[in-house]
């Protein structure tokens, strides 16, 4: 589904030079095709702010070849900006209240840094549980990433994440567990998904709240949920949208935290991820750091010009067609005046009853 560059938003350009298909307005009023507005309410720190927006248009853009999508960037307020971010959104994105007054079809809620052990404490717990609100009255389907799902998850359902006893993170593998649910239809019945986190919320805290597992891993947990009506709220706990880099691009900011002091121990490598020459690499670059710091020598440069050729993607065809399954059945379901949030005589308490394979099996 080709996304339609609606603005002067800078990812429109990169990804055009990667080859996914961009048009213009202009060229988008030409085809007779029925639009589709998706929000995409982005949380993510200053440095991730740019990569984040790129990573989930991809999914989106690359997940069908014909409706036409125009994303709606937005985000909060209230989250603290540096001047290079804040220019940035004060040029591409739209505020909520005018994503408010046009209303949407669908909404992606990114993760975002936490400072404070009880979500409830952020700077953007109060304005993002307003967004919740308004989703949950006026938008056919919202999808949660990583911490938004735990935000959510605790918003809605009173679901309290738990800490871990070590970061999970790496690419782990997982097994779809409902395979008749329409969102993983036609997808591989063992899928890999990155991971990077030090909390989660259990599969036995799901369903006591009654909502649905549809992918899960004995080592990662839950990787995907949704909502007790299964579908109006969709739930990733890991990273489908990572790029190859992303994983790598945080173990090179953990190495740099150990070296400026901020870490008491050398991180440990991402799980599954790298091959054994990269793994290799890392353990040499670990000895040399080691042995600079105890010299009081500047530190060696992290070599990552010399695994960025072997770093696979392994997850990204399973994640395109996830999305492109979740964006299908918002076609299906949401209004045509997407100031309305469902298609008339769709009830909002079991919106994909009417739908072949009904979902009311999973109750």
């Amino acid at each position: 589904m080709p996304l339609v560059a609606h603005n002067d938003l800078p990812s429109f350009e990169r990804l055009r030079g990667e080859g996914y298909r961009i048009l213009s307005p202009e060229r988008a009023k030409l085809q007779d095709i029925r639009a589709l507005h998706i929000g995409f309410l982005n949380m993510m720190p200053d440095a991730a702010l740019g990569a984040t927006e790129r990573q989930f248009f991809r999914l989106v853009g690359s997940s069908n070849p014909i409706s036409q999508f125009y994303i709606h960037p937005f985000t909060l307020d209230e989250i603290p900006r540096g001047d290079k971010a804040r220019a940035h959104i004060d040029t591409y994105y739209e505020s909520l209240s005018s994503i408010m007054e046009m209303g949407l079809d669908a909404l992606i809620i990114t993760g975002a840094n936490v400072t404070n052990p009880d979500l409830r404490q952020e700077v953007f717990w109060d304005p993002l549980c307003k967004v919740i609100e308004w989703a949950d009255a006026n938008v056919s389907s919202t999808l949660c990433s990583c911490l938004a799902t735990h935000a959510v998850l605790l918003a809605r359902h009173d679901i309290q994440r738990r800490g871990l006893d070590s970061k999970r993170w790496g690419v782990f593998e997982h097994e779809v567990v409902k395979k008749d649910h329409p969102l993983v239809r036609d997808t591989n019945t063992r899928v890999v998904v990155p991971h990077s986190r030090f909390n989660e919320i259990t599969e036995e805290q799901l369903t006591e709240a009654g909502l649905h597992v549809l992918i899960t891993g004995e080592e990662p947990g839950v990787q995907l949920a949704v909502s007790p009506d299964g579908f109006r709220t969709v739930f990733f706990q890991g990273h489908p949208e990572y790029d190859s880099i992303s994983l790598m691009k945080e173990y090179k900011r953990d190495v740099g935290r150990f070296i400026n002091g901020d870490l008491d121990h050398y991180p440990p490598m991402p799980k599954y991820y790298f091959d054994s020459h990269t793994k290799a690499l890392f353990d040499e670059y670990e000895d040399r750091v080691h042995t600079a710091l105890k010299g009081y020598l500047p530190p060696p440069i992290f070599p990552e010009s010399l695994v960025n050729h072997r770093l696979p993607n392994t997850w990204h065809d399973s994640a395109e067609a996830l999305v492109g399954n979740w964006i299908g059945m918002v076609y299906q379901i949401t209004h045509r005046d997407r100031t309305r949030q469902f298609m008339d005589g769709i009830e909002r308490n079991d919106p994909l009853g009417w739908l072949a394979g009904d979902v009311s099996r999973l109750t």
